[in-house]
């Protein structure tokens, strides 16, 4: 797996098909996000991205993004 870093291009799979997007922060313990709790940890971190096409911000485990 990626280690990602702020400011990095990725793209992702959704519903609607991929989307791409920019890193925004890091997270290695568990958080809630929008209303949903997720897990990391630094084996497993989770990402803040950003939607190039929406702007809207969401969370990802890493294992789900992929660089672009």
């Amino acid at each position: 797996m990626s280690e990602f870093i702020k400011g990095d291009k990725v793209s992702w799979n959704t519903s609607q098909g991929p989307t791409h997007g920019t890193v925004q922060e890091k997270r290695v313990k568990d958080f809630e996000f929008d209303g949903q709790k997720f897990t990391a940890s630094s084996d497993e971190p989770a990402y803040i991205v950003q939607s190039d096409k929406t702007d809207a911000k969401a969370a990802h485990k890493g294992s789900a993004l992929t660089s672009r």
